[in-house]
């Protein structure tokens, strides 16, 4: 029954700890006019263990323009928009109820075609330590455009399918193991079993000649 519960075990400590992980994933860099758009800016820390402040400011250049205009900044649980294009259609999409930040993602409201451009996401981190204090900075430039439907790509749906199919795969694995293990332990149980038999058979016949052997001495 161990051997059988070890992979599972296994599997859950797994999933525990990818929970806890962070990720810098690839943000995307199309969006649909009228729809809601995620601009995902990520920044980990290198030592988690690490007690940190962190703020997050957000620019944007359109596409017929030459300079970065600062449009949002998110600092001690606080948010605050500095362009009005974007005025009302902006939502914090980061980390929740800590200023310790890892995510600093955006959520667009309402996109619109004027929204097409580039954006620069930059992460400023105080890291803690006992003693001494030291700074972290790192940024995330994300190209977008925006179009009128959706025109995902090939690779974005091969990757998605290859993704479900791993999941199937790791699960069907699973059950493989579970009845491997299974069979296994049952057979170890048939084999006990037998010993056990022939070692009682074994000593009831040694006995039974032992008795025999007496009545023949008297």
């Amino acid at each position: 029954m161990l051997l059988l519960l070890l992979p599972v075990a296994s599997l859950l400590l797994q999933a525990s700890l990818c929970r806890g992980a962070c990720v810098e994933l690839e943000p995307e860099t199309e969006a649909v006019v009228r729809e809601g758009f995620k601009l995902l800016c990520i920044f980990c820390k290198k030592r988690g263990e690490v007690p940190a402040e962190a703020s997050v400011n957000w620019y944007f250049r359109a596409w017929d323009e030459t300079e970065f205009s600062h449009f949002y900044r998110y600092k001690n649980k606080k948010e605050k928009i500095i362009d009005p294009r974007f005025e009302n259609r902006l939502r914090w999409s980061g980390s929740k109820n800590t200023k310790d930040l890892q995510d600093g993602s955006l959520y667009i409201l309402n996109v619109t075609f004027n929204d097409t451009g580039t954006y620069q996401c930059l992460f400023s981190r105080d890291l803690i330590y006992p003693n001494y204090g030291f700074k972290a900075n790192g940024n995330r430039t994300i190209d977008l455009n925006v179009v009128p439907i959706s025109t995902r790509g090939l690779a974005s749906i091969l990757s998605e399918v290859m993704m479900y199919v791993s999941i199937i795969g790791l699960q069907l694995w699973l059950v493989v193991e579970m009845i491997y293990c299974y069979r296994k332990i049952a057979a170890a149980g048939e084999e006990a079993l037998r010993e056990s038999a022939e070692e009682y058979l074994a000593i009831a016949s040694e006995s039974k000649e032992n008795c025999a052997d007496v009545q023949v001495a008297e």
